[in-house]
């Protein structure tokens, strides 16, 4: 089978594999669609381990079952969880399901990019979910960025009315915004350097965009919000600078939510005085857990997230340099879904 194996943002190849062989309790799954998500393309995260097959926002069809599966069928429409807890640790009781060894253990092989996966048994159990007919794969392949999106708002603890600020309008900022919308904030405002992610952001609700290079972010806040600063900062970009304009613009009370990984080289100063006295919660959130995504397919069942606006380029798997590539430039592309078999 074909397989895309990455060593360098300029240099990914599409490679012939053995199709995986399975074993008790996991299942084979032929991907029909893979998404390229932001980390597949960050040099510092990608590059150490290289090479490496990659790719984990997939959709597919399973084609076997290994014994013991009872859940699950040939023939079946499936997303597909490539981390899943193991529910009873340490971490897994305090709902840290992310740090739970199991769920940094178990993974998919050789990676989505690929015509063929090997789904591990865990992972058949805990988070192999059927998609519904009127659920696409490209909207199947949503499911995981968009929960981890959800844990993340879950994490930031919105309360209703709440005035969010999301700075970035790309494909996790425009999540996001339709998240918190459904959650029942008061005030959303996307702000961008790119108005082309800007007009998207308008035609998918947000009250209010802001382009820092144009305005000045906290005054035209405070113009539109009572002179209050944002209850909620959502930072999507994954740089230092960001994050420190999103202490910047924090205000009283609020949370500041980083979504977005930084570089293990980059640090922060900040100042605790600030944190203290205006009581600035600073949380982080990494992936998602089986319980957003079960909550994220039915958002998309129910047609309560649009997901057309969301998908703006798709590839074939020879083209997989390109749709990285393309995602890496990060201008002119939301989320890029590379299809295999084309």
């Amino acid at each position: 089978m074909k397989a895309a194996r990455y060593y360098s943002n300029d240099d990914v190849r599409v490679e012939e594999v053995p199709v995986p062989e399975i074993g008790p309790g996991e299942i084979l799954v032929e991907v029909k669609v893979c998404g390229v998500c932001g980390s597949d393309v960050m040099e510092w995260y990608m590059k150490p381990r290289a090479p490496l097959f990659f790719g984990h926002e997939l959709a597919g069809v399973v084609c076997q079952v290994g014994k013991g599966v009872e859940n699950l069928s040939v023939g079946d429409r499936v997303f597909v969880h490539h981390h899943v807890p193991c529910f009873v640790c340490h971490y897994c009781r305090r709902e840290s399901y992310t740090m739970c060894r199991t769920f940094k253990e178990t993974r998919l092989y050789p990676g989505g990019f690929a015509e063929y996966i090997r789904v591990p048994a865990p992972n058949v159990r805990t988070d192999v979910l059927k998609l519904p007919q009127e659920v696409s794969f490209e909207e199947g392949s949503l499911i995981e960025p968009m929960a981890c999106c959800l844990r993340g708002i879950k994490r930031a603890n919105l309360q209703l009315g709440d005035t969010v600020l999301i700075m970035g309008a790309g494909f996790t900022g425009l999540v996001h915004l339709q998240l918190v919308k459904i959650l029942g904030v008061g005030l959303v405002i996307v702000s961008d350097f790119l108005d082309f992610k800007l007009e998207k952001a308008k035609e998918l609700g947000a009250d209010v965009v802001i382009n820092p290079g144009k305005e000045d972010v906290l005054k035209k806040i405070k113009q539109i919000n009572e002179a209050r600063a944002p209850d909620i900062v959502v930072v999507t970009p994954g740089s230092i600078e960001a994050v420190k304009e999103g202490i910047r613009l924090a205000g009283k009370g609020a949370t500041l939510y980083q979504y977005g990984p930084t570089s293990p080289e980059a640090t922060l100063s900040i100042v605790p005085h600030q944190f203290f006295f205006s009581e600035i919660t600073f949380v982080a959130s990494y992936s998602s857990s089986p319980l957003e995504t079960r909550t994220i397919l039915e958002y998309i069942y129910q047609k309560r997230i649009d997901t057309d606006e969301l998908i703006t380029h798709h590839f074939g798997l020879e083209q997989i340099g390109q749709a990285v590539k393309l995602t890496a430039e990060a201008k002119r592309s939301l989320k890029v879904i590379v299809k295999m078999g084309e």
